[in-house]
């Protein structure tokens, strides 16, 4: 287990290196599953004790539903049950390593007001987009300065930040959408995408200068911190345009790390990685255990669905604007109450699959509800790094952002009608 323990960061970036090559053939899938699961049992000592709890909860329930229903005679292939969630593991390895490519500025003052509010709201949608999770950490440890992070502060980072799941191909929720919606075409999600996430800009802008009366302490955006984000974007949409075959999650494990290692501020790039392969890839095993067990729950509950075809005939039903509205409320609701988006689109995908759903707006559907739920909830991993790094308390988050949750999903029930 030492053993393993002081090799975490290899396995996990041998997640991603041997995924790549199995997608071309190179090597079997078996290889980076085994890499995935030898990362997660190395790093399970460093989760939580309630990430440990959620996770062996699920894995419990899954493997006890895999075996229900196996004994009804439905089985299911190792690769659903075991690497069905490896294209995200390996997606989310490669847009870490953009990470290398932040820098932060501790001289500038922080800018007060309106201004303020609207381009620390653009700024960390733009770069956590593209970057992910860090970014919160770089914002708000810049705003809080030597005094304590405000509740405004907070809904202005997780609202925006989350927000970037609609549109951004970037984003952990992209990767989740087209796997659990086959045949999801991200491009016709990013019209409406876009316009949700400058809804929310404006929202939460509006909403938290009516709160402070502008003082409000934003954090110090640079033009030249925008172009990394704005030229990945580019270079996604130009290479899916030349190469339609391959896939968009593909195309982000392929260029985030060449980009990282093109544009990465540092004396010595050697020095830099292997550093970062050490200490911040083999920090990541709350996400890795979340997901691999999100696999095996997600089968779980598709085989025990298929055993039973006649009780979870949901085909009296279409997937209308009406079912599309009344499930987006039921994962949002379960996302307030600490379910994260994965597990919960994890148990409605297998359920609306078999109403042959326009593949795209299913994938819509997924992406609003990560969206609102991990900007509005206290208790999914946004809202945990927010009580325990910064201390807003978890009812805080909720009662600040209740409000925005059920306006955004108003919102979302209507652009669905008028563009999917």
């Amino acid at each position: 287990m030492n053993l393993l323990k002081k090799y975490t960061g290899w396995f996990v970036l041998g997640t991603l290196v041997f995924y790549l090559l199995s997608v071309a053939h190179f090597i079997p899938l078996l290889l980076p599953t085994l890499l995935a699961w030898g990362a997660n049992i190395a790093m399970w000592n460093t989760l939580s004790r309630s990430a440990r709890r959620q996770i062996s909860w699920l894995m419990a329930i899954g493997i006890g539903a895999l075996l229900f229903a196996g004994s009804q005679g439905t089985w299911m292939t190792w690769q659903q049950i075991f690497a069905v969630n490896l294209p995200m593991l390996a997606m989310f390895v490669a847009v870490s390593f953009l990470d290398l490519t932040s820098s932060t500025d501790e001289k500038r003052p922080l800018p007060k007001g309106l201004s303020a509010i609207f381009n620390t709201s653009v700024g960390v949608q733009v770069l956590g987009a593209v970057i992910n999770l860090s970014v919160i950490m770089v914002f708000a440890d810049r705003m809080k300065g030597a005094i304590k992070l405000t509740p405004v502060q907070q809904f202005i980072l997780t609202r925006n930040f989350s927000a970037a799941a609609w549109w951004s191909p970037f984003f952990v929720a992209t990767g989740v959408a087209i796997i659990y919606a086959p045949g999801m075409q991200w491009q016709k999600t990013l019209i409406p995408g876009v316009f949700m996430a400058i809804i929310a800009i404006i929202f939460s802008t509006i909403d938290a200068y009516r709160k402070t009366k502008g003082a409000f302490s934003g954090y110090p955006i640079r033009k030249e911190s925008l172009f990394i984000p704005m030229f990945l974007a580019s270079c996604v949409i130009l290479f899916h345009f030349i190469w339609p075959t391959i896939s968009i999650l593909v195309l982000i494990c392929l260029l985030a790390p060449t980009a990282t290692l093109l544009l990465m501020r540092t004396n010595s790039r050697r020095k830099s990685l292997f550093h970062f392969v050490n200490h911040k890839l083999a920090q990541i095993g709350s996400q890795f255990a979340l997901f691999l067990a999100a696999g095996i729950f997600s089968n779980g509950i598709s085989a025990v669905i298929l055993s039973y075809p006649q009780l979870f005939n949901l085909k009296s039903f279409t997937f209308s604007p009406l079912l599309f509205s009344f499930v987006l409320a039921a994962m949002i609701t379960v996302g307030l109450i600490g379910i994260h988006p994965v597990v919960s689109i994890a148990i409605v995908s297998p359920m609306l699959l078999p109403l042959n759903p326009d593949p795209t707006q299913l994938g819509f559907l997924f992406l609003s509800a990560w969206a609102i739920s991990a900007g509005s909830s206290g208790l999914t991993g946004l809202g945990l790094l927010m009580t325990s790094r910064y201390q807003i308390p978890t009812k805080t988050i909720v009662t600040n952002s209740a409000h925005y949750a059920v306006f955004m999903w108003l919102l979302c029930s209507l652009v669905n009608g008028i563009f999917l």
